[in-house]
């Protein structure tokens, strides 16, 4: 099986960015995506630089921070930022959505760095109200995503040309995460040919202790991912760790 190991979150904040890359240095990482709406995204891009065997994709964002194009009423609130949760997607407007994500990638291409891969922050991508949306720009900007028919299997016939894993999951992820946890996960996406792990490796900061509800399960799931016995079955089990580029 060829398994994607990808961080989420890269550009959320300097802790986050350095914990990604221990994560892709000592442990089995093999890929991010980044919030180019974020406080750590100068940096992340920095990184990502310096680090050319990380694959870097764009973490599409619509419920965290502000937006990156002007006049999206829809979107935000009160203060200019986007609206807490996925609930008002429904309700969004199509036409400042599909203008914000657009806004995000050219944002993104703007680095130089050549994205591999669309996913989403809070998995907005695979909402219903979304994901049409989604879909259109990953045809047209010519890039693969993260498996939305995990979550909305009855629309993956008509986007058979809109590439993806065979299997995703977010298993490795909460608050009593072992080893165990992550071992598991990939065995049961073992009949896969082509899979991606999401992950949340990070070193944890004053930003992420403030802004997120996921804090200290971060630090706690990079050191797993570095972890000698994590190294160690992926070696036995063959288990071959590549990015998004290899789709395909």
């Amino acid at each position: 099986m060829k398994l994607i190991v990808n961080a989420d979150d890269f550009g959320y904040s300097k802790g986050v960015n350095l914990g990604i890359i221990e994560a892709h240095r000592s442990g089995v990482v093999t890929s991010a995506t980044v919030m180019v709406n974020m406080n750590g995204f100068e940096h992340a891009v920095m990184l990502a630089k310096e680090t050319p065997t990380l694959g870097v994709g764009i973490h599409l964002v619509l419920t965290c921070g502000a937006p990156v194009s002007q006049n999206v009423p829809s979107l935000t609130d009160e203060h200019g930022r986007f609206r807490r949760g996925r609930d008002y997607l429904s309700s969004a407007s199509p036409k400042e959505v599909e203008r914000e994500l657009r806004s995000q990638l050219e944002k993104f291409l703007e680095t130089g760095l050549s994205p591999t891969h669309m996913d989403s922050h809070h998995h907005v991508h695979a909402h219903a109200a979304i994901l049409p949306i989604v879909l259109r720009l990953a045809k047209e900007y010519r890039l693969p995503v993260r498996n939305p028919w995990t979550f909305s299997p009855g629309v993956r016939a008509a986007h058979s040309d809109v590439l993806t894993t065979d299997g995703f999951s977010e298993r490795f992820y909460g608050d009593d995460l072992t080893a165990q946890s992550f071992i598991d996960a990939v065995e049961e996406l073992a009949g896969c040919a082509v899979a991606e792990m999401m992950t949340h490796p990070a070193y944890v900061d004053e930003e992420v202790l403030t802004g997120s509800s996921y804090t200290l399960q971060r630090a706690r799931e990079l050191q797993i991912l570095t972890a000698k016995e994590i190294k160690e079955y992926v070696q036995k089990r063959h288990v071959q760790l590549v990015t998004y580029k290899e789709l395909g």
